[in-house]
């Protein structure tokens, strides 16, 4: 598989043609690579400027749990009091307090441009791009309300000085708590201003800011006038980014405060307001929303969302390299509808149908009646992932594998069966080297790969072909077989996800590599757009 040069269907929701190119970068990975001098830098900040940091923050947070608490209690849960001067008084002491904490943890001044519209304005200020947990410094700056998972006010101090702030809580436990948290978000958005603002991240879920990823529609679901306002951390040394695969949550505090200093940029950009178009289709008014956040920050804008987060993060044997091609599959097959629901049935219909054409070449036509679809520009873009030697022909084989690989990114040996089905010679039931690579240069989506250590090791008789079950064997000896084999001889493959790297963080500097951990969901922006929103067919007939 590779990336095309250029693509055909180059449009946004309201298609128009996109500002930027698409980002080639997987937007959910982030390795930090550090210099010897970077290293002994974060060794000496270790026994010196960390720890001093650490309980300077610490105590401005006990510091600041005494206020929350007096200020919260007897406070109305749905309704908003007038703001007598003592409760004004606590807002400042409080913002005087999370400033010195952020002060002590090296953000020495914050550059802010721009004017925050005042809550008639604008009662939803929308954020992005979101990657890291230190994007709550807007949220202490402005006291401004959030969307947090209920679990949230039950943890010991945090709890506290989150329900300060009059959050909208949603639980995961409540099948209708998204829809409640949708209505509460309504009734304070069209209060007049009455109801502090809401700080909403539409991305729901963090990415290392190389572009900006799918909106969720939630924030604009009460169409109302929003204000985007933007984020940037313009360090010589990221260690901010927190993404679902890359440095842990205690490595990037401990990392962030072994910093002499740390720049945060935010920018308030004017209120948008919406169009009736806009106020009755969400998904549009979120997507032209993101295209101003997007040409303020000079990054691309991409259809990448959280399905391919989970995709990069898929805990199976083979895992993705970070500049895998399978999340721009993954994201023409989802707008192209054919994701299908019983994976299993038409993953084997498609094999079986492979397997007859005997690796015989597709075009275009061939392959869109194949899918049983018309030729679309989409299509094309689709198409162009298997058009490698830019010959107008594909091996449908390839589209299969990458479908499984997507829909069940977990099940490698399940993949790997139906691939060698496919490829397999019918009088012995095996494969060769050359077909072994192809299969696994399309499991992980890149456009070359070198098996020829990982085929000796299986081939151990020297015959020039494996089956199916030698290969099984071989994985359930190796689990880390991709690690030991693919990645060592392929020195251009970076890994996101490689076990290796799952190791718990060590405050030796002779350790820090490019980590990628598995992260559990950030707290901030939990997902409360009701299914009902989250659809995007009536924008599909637009691009095909």
């Amino acid at each position: 598989m590779r990336l095309p040069s250029h693509r055909q269907c180059a449009v946004e929701g309201d298609g128009k043609k996109m500002d930027q190119a698409p980002p080639i970068r997987n937007p959910f990975v982030h390795v930090l690579n550090f210099s010897p001098l970077e290293k002994a830098k974060i060794a000496l900040m270790t026994v010196t400027l960390f720890p001093i940091r650490l309980l300077i923050a610490a105590f401005m947070m006990l510091l600041a749990w005494p206020f929350a608490f007096l200020a919260s209690v007897g406070r109305s849960e749905t309704t908003v009091e007038p703001q007598c001067l003592w409760r004004r008084l606590v807002d400042i002491i409080l913002k005087i307090i999370m400033r010195v904490m952020w002060f002590a943890g090296g953000f020495h001044w914050m550059t802010i441009k721009g004017r925050r519209a005042l809550p008639a304005e604008a009662p939803i200020l929308t954020l992005g791009p979101h990657s890291s947990y230190f994007d709550a410094i807007p949220v202490t700056m402005t006291m401004a309300s959030i969307v947090m998972k209920a679990e949230s006010k039950d943890i010991p101090l945090w709890g506290t000085l989150i329900k300060y702030i009059r959050p909208v809580f949603v639980s995961r436990s409540d099948q209708d708590s998204r829809k409640r948290t949708v209505e509460e978000i309504k009734r304070r958005a069209h209060s007049g201003g009455e109801w502090p603002q809401i700080m909403i991240f539409p991305e729901g879920t963090c990415t290392n800011r190389s572009c900006l990823i799918t909106f969720k529609p939630g924030a604009f679901i009460p169409a109302v006038p929003v204000q985007p306002v933007v984020i940037r951390y313009p360090n010589q040394l990221d260690t901010i980014t927190w993404t679902w695969q890359g440095p842990g949550a205690f490595e990037i505090l401990w990392l962030t405060l072994c910093q002499l200093h740390n720049e945060f940029v935010i920018e308030f950009l004017p209120v948008y307001t919406p169009s009736e178009e806009e106020k009755k289709n969400p998904v549009l008014f979120a997507i032209n929303v993101r295209r101003v956040m997007a040409k303020a920050l000079g990054v691309p804008i991409t259809d990448y969302s959280f399905e391919d987060c989970q995709l990069a993060m898929a805990e199976g044997q083979l895992r993705l390299p970070v500049d895998t091609c399978l999340l721009e599959y993954a994201k023409l097959v989802r707008r192209l509808g054919l994701k299908p629901k019983n994976t299993e049935k038409v993953l084997q219909e498609y094999g079986n149908r492979a397997r007859k054409l005997e690796g015989q070449k597709l075009g275009l036509d061939d392959f869109a009646q194949f899918l049983d679809v018309p030729v679309s520009d989409m299509l094309r873009d689709l198409f162009a992932l298997f058009d490698e030697h830019e010959d107008n022909c594909m091996d449908i084989r390839e589209y299969v594998i990458a479908l499984s690989v997507v829909c069940r990114p977990a099940k490698t040996l399940e993949t790997m069966k139906l691939a060698f089905k496919m490829f397999e010679a019918e009088e012995d039931g095996a494969i060769t080297e050359l077909e072994l690579a192809v299969i696994l240069k399309t499991a992980l989506g890149v456009t070359r790969l070198s098996v020829s250590r990982l085929f000796t090791a299986i081939d151990a008789e020297d015959t020039g072909k494996i089956t199916f079950d030698r290969f099984r064997s071989f994985v359930e000896q190796h689990p880390d077989f991709s690690e030991e084999y693919l990645y060592t001889e392929n020195a251009g493959l970076h890994c996101g996800t490689c076990r290796s790297h799952q190791t718990k963080p060590t405050l030796s500097p002779l350790n820090l590599q490019g980590t990628a951990s598995t992260k559990i969901a950030n707290g901030i922006c939990p997902d409360f757009s009701p299914n009902d929103h989250g659809t995007r067919d009536g924008l599909h007939k637009k691009h095909n």
